[in-house]
Formats: structure tokens, C-alpha cells, sequence
């Protein structure tokens, strides 16, 4: 009698043909914590740091609704290749990101991030590309995520960074452009290349677009289906002019600019999925919530 074959979450999404509008989780400012060595399954959580320095930056960081990842380089450098890094980045409600960077050593050395939490930070510095490749936290993420990571490293060294896990492990592999908030699923190093080219041009398409994490998923749905209708944009190209919500229906108006349509009136249904196995860990069937664009009118 044979053994059961293995269950890999993201295969199973991709047979189900899952939707992967509107699956981003909203944020606005990260914390990037660059360790080297293997991550714990929890992440900054389960990292063996001095119990106050981590209790100080976890506040400062909960206060702003910041996430905190860790990162490293694909093919990780040792613990004794130079000085680590950490950053915060935001997005700002004008559409502008900002950073700020810094090195650590020792614990104490973390501290910084809780007044750069404060602080503007700075405009002008190159994106930021994530690749979730947190093989503990699920092994799609690591067994889709490392490939997309090699294949975007070699391309782009200096913006690339693997990271823990930012959610949505069906849609492995998962990358994230930071400050710009956007995230892509379901890419293969194929794939990932072109989508990350065509992003730094600001030119966003909808395959693979999970959504913009400034926006709320029905809102997320509505731009991606306005992308998939008119042709890729930037990032800002689209403004959530309005959304109105009736129970399980949302009306939403997105407004472009020139030279793209004056407006979009998108109407957006959510709907609760068959319950299903949605990790690769997780054993009990779960029901997730999608949103289905039922209406989409140029004005």
C-alpha cells in the first residue's frame, strides 16, 4: 500500500484555480529585521533577543500597525559577514514612500527602529522586493519561494531580500514591493521576473496582483479588475474615489488620471468559499472569504 502524497497548499489553491484579488492585508509600515540564521516558525516572535529590547520594539512597532519581518539575502551570508540591517519603511497617505535604515550588532542596537518609527523617514531610496520563503512557517513558501528568490537576486541583487511570512501561503510564491505596499502570488521564477521588471517601470498589471496594501480587499478587487480591463498602470494611477457597502455588496468609484479613463464604477460581491485545507500545516478545513467583480463600468 503506498503512502499518501504529500499535501502542498499552493498546488491545491492552483487547482481550485483560488482568486488572488484582494488577499492583501492592509498595511502601511514594516519593520525589516535582517537575521541570518534560521528563522523560528513565529519569527521576530521566537527570536532569542533580550526579553525588554524585544518587548520595545514589538510596542513601539503595535502602535503603528507596523509588521515586523525578518530578512535575509537568498543563499543567506554568515553571521559574521558584516554588519546586519534593519529599516522601516511607510507609505504615506500621499502615495509617497520613505525609509529608514540602520545596522545592528547587539540587541541594543535594535532600539533604533523605535524612534525611526516616529520619525518621516526618507524619500528617494531604491524599492524594496521581499520573497517569503519562511519554509517553517509553511513549506510552500520554501519550496516555491527560494527558486523566485534566486531567479530575482540574480537580477536584481541590491533590491531583493527573502523574508518571513506575509500571508496568503496558498499563493506561494509571494513577493512584496515595499513602500509601495504591493503585493504579487502565485509567481514562479518565470514569472517573477517580468512582474518585478514591469513594477519597477510603475507599470502594475493584474495577473498575479493580490492587491495594494493602502486599499481594503473589496477595493483591492475593484483595482485589479480595472487593470485587467484597461491595461497595466502605475501604482497610483487609480484613486478609490468612493465606496459605499450594502451587506455583502460594495459600489465602488475609482477615479484615473489622464491618460486613462476620468472614472470606473466597479461593483464588487464577497462570497464565502467551500471549506477547504488552506495551509499546508493547518489540518481543518477553513472557509475564505473572495470577492467577485460583478459589475465594471468605464464613465
Amino acid at each position: 500500500m503506498t503512502a499518501a502524497a504529500r499535501f502542498f497548499c499552493a498546488d491545491a489553491a492552483l487547482e481550485r484555480g483560488d482568486t488572488l484579488a484582494g488577499t492583501a492585508p492592509y498595511g502601511t509600515v514594516w519593520v525589516l529585521i535582517e537575521y541570518r540564521g534560521g528563522w523560528p516558525s513565529n519569527g521576530f516572535d521566537g527570536l532569542d533577543l533580550a526579553p525588554e529590547i524585544k518587548g520595545l520594539v514589538f510596542g513601539a512597532a503595535q502602535k503603528v500597525r507596523a509588521r515586523i519581518l525578518l530578512i535575509r539575502r537568498h543563499g543567506r551570508l554568515l553571521p559574521g559577514d558584516g554588519p546586519r540591517r534593519w529599516a522601516v519603511l511607510r507609505h504615506g497617505a500621499d502615495g509617497a514612500g520613505r525609509q529608514v535604515w540602520g545596522t545592528w550588532s547587539r540587541d541594543q542596537d535594535l532600539t533604533g527602529v523605535v524612534p525611526a518609527l516616529d520619525a518621516p523617514g526618507e524619500p528617494g531610496h531604491p524599492p524594496v522586493v521581499l520573497v517569503c520563503a519562511h519554509g517553517l512557517h509553511d513549506v510552500c513558501c520554501a519550496v516555491r519561494g527560494r527558486p523566485v528568490g534566486r531567479a530575482l537576486s540574480e537580477r536584481w541583487p541590491h533590491l531583493v531580500w527573502e523574508c518571513t511570512h506575509v500571508g496568503g501561503d496558498r499563493f506561494a510564491a509571494n513577493v512584496v514591493v515595499l513602500p509601495d505596499g504591493v503585493y504579487y502570488g502565485g509567481l514562479a521564477a518565470d514569472s517573477a521576473v517580468p512582474t518585478v521588471e514591469e513594477h519597477l517601470a510603475d507599470r502594475v498589471h493584474a495577473d498575479h496582483l493580490r492587491g495594494y496594501t493602502d486599499l481594503f480587499p473589496p477595493q483591492q478587487a475593484a483595482v485589479a479588475a480595472v487593470l485587467r480591463s484597461a491595461g497595466p498602470a502605475g501604482r497610483h494611477a487609480y484613486t478609490v474615489e468612493s465606496t459605499v457597502r450594502d451587506d455583502d455588496l460594495w459600489r465602488i468609484r475609482l477615479t484615473g488620471r489622464p491618460p486613462r479613463a476620468a472614472a470606473f464604477d466597479v461593483e464588487v460581491r464577497a462570497r464565502r468559499t467551500p471549506p477547504y485545507r488552506l495551509t499546508c500545516h493547518g489540518t481543518a478545513p477553513s472557509s475564505a472569504r473572495t470577492y467577485e467583480v460583478t459589475s465594471l463600468r468605464a464613465l
